[in-house]
């Protein structure tokens, strides 16, 4: 344990070609501080932690994650999946809540960590990665819905009811004003985004709209912290087993997220791929740190990470300069920030949420398997309609199971006529008719495992006039105790019917779980477990001529 700590910590090789690529480094981390701005404030509002929040968040967790994170160019604070995660999480127990569970979440990803839990993304499918990708970026855009119609207060159960309630309430309640702000951003973003696609897109949107609205009556983000604070553990432990699950699932999320995020900058970057276990770790630091600021869990974010490498980012250098970034202007243009309308930030995130799902992406597994298509919109919708974490558990059992289903169609039990050819037997042997009519050889291929050993018993039992069976198992890949027991049963079935059972090729894995549950007393006590075809083959010759 103490070997793998030491491990994490940061090193000298964390800056290897520092001196070459210092320039590129800074210009990067100054543009991802450009572009996190407008997302770490509108984040922090959408969490319902407020933007202070938001914005301390991504500069605390943006320089410990990028310290003792396990990746060279990953950027961490406040995302959008973090967001819907902790908004029901405010609801119920206030904001004061937040710090704490952003601790017990950091403690949870270090414990993740010493349990070598980092290598926990490569059992989690496309499909359940893209339909939760779908379902945060629908929730992002209905939690905006409100701001940007200007409408509060309106009640509603749920994302989905808060959204429709805003909408029915719109009419009467609202004003041209908000949605008019909202859209304004959004189609500067998507101007931006055509004309200059190397422009920080959402903080001229954020400049252009926050000044010509200046005049008009519309909520704003208010006032904001002059400074970082004084940094002070988190208090009310007492109320910790009342947001274990909630820690638990932001420890999850926060996980999932950072390690989904560091994998797809493996792509984007031509360097070193990352470190799973050391991610974890980084970002427990990241959260223990950023709960004693008072922000909320942060992860990896994957649209900063991605501006990151584009930007030229090669070292941990950048993601430190775009804390520093955003840690400038909180000390030197809080008051202005604290302008920026509500309405605006609700742009920027409708059009953040817009840009997250990749057309081609979702169009590339709904054209693939009716079951990859299943989990995508499953999970999906889960995600929207109850959280992220069910959808997330649902959409994994479901493609397991759909993965099971996949292998047990590809194993079965199948009649090998060719090993009793020609090449094998002489028919000008007499004895070719009777080991043709006596003998049968089955090959299993695939898994006998407990999702389909009951269908190889069934197959294996019409056996007609045969006298010997032999089951050559050389392509037989799993077994576990499930289908040892099947075949048990079956042997011992066939044995009673007066069948002899010779079992050939059995792997040295599979012969110790057999041996394990019991399974190959009776072939081997009758020395019916050979190597080769030919000895089997040989050994039911024999056996037919002392029957007949």
């Amino acid at each position: 344990m103490r070997a793998s700590v030491t491990g994490c910590l940061p090193s000298a090789a964390d800056y290897a070609g520092l001196r070459r690529s210092w320039r590129r480094d800074l210009l990067a981390g100054l543009t991802v501080g450009v572009v996190a701005l407008p997302l770490a404030l509108g984040f922090g509002v959408a969490s319902g932690a407020g933007a202070a929040a938001g914005l301390l968040t991504a500069i605390v967790a943006g320089i410990v994650a990028a310290v003792f994170g396990g990746s060279a160019v990953q950027v961490s604070g406040p995302t959008g999946a973090m967001a819907v995660v902790l908004l029901p999480i405010v609801h119920r127990f206030g904001p004061g809540a937040i710090p704490l569970v952003a601790a017990m979440a950091g403690l949870l990803l270090l414990v993740a960590f010493l349990l070598g839990a980092g290598r926990g993304l490569d059992f989690v499918p496309w499909p359940v990665i893209e339909g939760f990708t779908i379902g945060i970026a629908a929730v992002i855009f209905l939690q905006q819905v409100p701001s940007a119609l200007g409408v509060h207060g309106t009640g509603g159960s749920g994302t989905l009811g808060t959204a429709w309630a805003a909408l029915a309430a719109a009419p009467t309640s609202g004003s041209w004003a908000a949605p008019a702000t909202a859209l304004g951003t959004i189609a500067v973003i998507w101007i931006v985004h055509r004309l200059a696609p190397s422009w920080p897109a959402s903080l001229l949107a954020v400049v252009l709209l926050s000044s010509v609205t200046l005049g008009l009556h519309l909520a704003r983000i208010g006032t904001l912290p002059s400074s970082l604070g004084r940094p002070r553990f988190p208090s009310g432990w007492s109320s910790a087993p009342q947001l274990a699950s909630a820690a638990f699932a932001v420890a999850i999320l926060a996980g999932l997220e950072s390690l989904l995020s560091a994998k797809v900058a493996d792509g984007l970057a031509d360097h070193e791929d990352h470190q799973p276990g050391r991610e974890l770790f980084g970002q427990g630091l990241a959260n223990l740190a950023v709960s004693c600021f008072g922000g909320i869990p942060a992860t990896g974010a994957i649209a900063r990470t991605a501006v990151n490498v584009r930007a030229g980012a090669r070292t941990r250098v950048a993601a430190i300069t775009h804390s520093v970034v955003l840690a400038v202007v909180l000390l030197a243009f809080a008051p202005l920030v604290a302008k920026i309308p509500l309405a605006v930030l609700a742009g920027v995130l409708i059009a953040t949420a817009l840009a997250m799902v990749e057309r081609h992406s979702v169009l590339a597994l709904w054209r693939s398997t009716r079951g990859d298509a299943a989990v995508m919109v499953v999970t999906a919708l889960l995600t929207v309609t109850v959280d992220l974490i069910t959808a997330v558990e649902v959409g994994l059992v479901l493609a397991a199971l759909l993965a099971l289903a996949s292998v047990s169609r590809a194993s079965g039990l199948r009649l090998d006529p060719e090993a009793l050819s020609d090449d094998v037997v002489n028919d000008g042997d007499l004895d070719a008719a009777l080991l043709r009519q006596h003998l049968v050889v089955y090959r299993l291929e695939g898994s006998l495992f407990f999702g389909v050993a009951q269908r190889f018993f069934a197959s294996l039992t019409a056996t007609g006039q045969v006298q010997v069976v032999i089951l050559a198992c050389s392509r037989l890949h799993v077994l576990d105790a499930t289908g040892a027991r099947a075949l048990a049963e079956l042997v011992a079935e066939l044995q009673e019917r007066g069948i002899v059972v010779l079992v050939k090729g059995l792997r040295a894995d599979h012969e110790r779980t057999l041996r394990a549950t019991g399974s190959l007393e009776v072939v081997e006590s009758a020395h019916h477990l050979f190597p080769t075809m030919d000895e089997a083959i040989a050994h039911a010759h024999l056996h037919l001529h002392r029957s007949r």
